[in-house]
């Protein structure tokens, strides 16, 4: 149940990179940032935040929209670490056991079900604000899909 939910947040946030203008404002910041900031943020919280280490394309401050760095990722490159995080979410939720749920991660003060918890929350708000954002540029609306409307995407990447 779970992934499958998942699944379709991901989705979601691959619909959304596939349909924004990278370089535009968001509170100041390009939106390609708040890509970065929500894969980097599922690929490190999904799991164990306490317990992690950055992809080799990171900088510091790269997950932080508004902190200045040098390193720019393009979309493709974007895509390609979600479709990591992807897997790799995809593959830790699939291990997972009811019980499992309720035990927090090594080193980690929070449990596997609220870090899951967590994310999803925090998927679902970047891809409406990043959805927001192609609207009010576009007039149109991206899909938005859930697991059991996933097929919706065939008609292309709009409503």
């Amino acid at each position: 149940m779970i992934k499958r939910q998942v699944n379709a947040n991901f989705e979601n946030l691959r619909t959304a990179i596939l349909t924004y203008d990278r370089e535009a404002p968001v509170c100041g910041a390009p939106a390609w940032r708040f890509v970065y900031h929500t894969i980097h943020s599922a690929d490190k919280w999904f799991f164990n935040p306490f317990v992690y280490e950055e992809p080799p394309f990171h900088e510091p401050g790269l997950d932080d929209p508004f902190h200045p760095c040098s390193t720019v990722l393009s979309d493709e490159q974007l895509l390609r670490y979600l479709a990591e995080v992807r897997v790799k979410t995809d593959n830790y939720l699939g291990a997972l056991n009811d019980e499992m749920l309720c035990e927090c991660p090594p080193e980690c003060k929070y449990t596997r079900l609220e870090l899951v918890l967590m994310q999803f929350r925090h998927l679902c708000t970047h891809v409406g604000m990043l959805n927001g954002q192609t609207a009010e540029r576009t007039g149109k609306l991206p899909v938005y899909v859930t697991p059991d409307s996933l097929d919706r995407l065939k008609n292309g990447l709009y409503e």
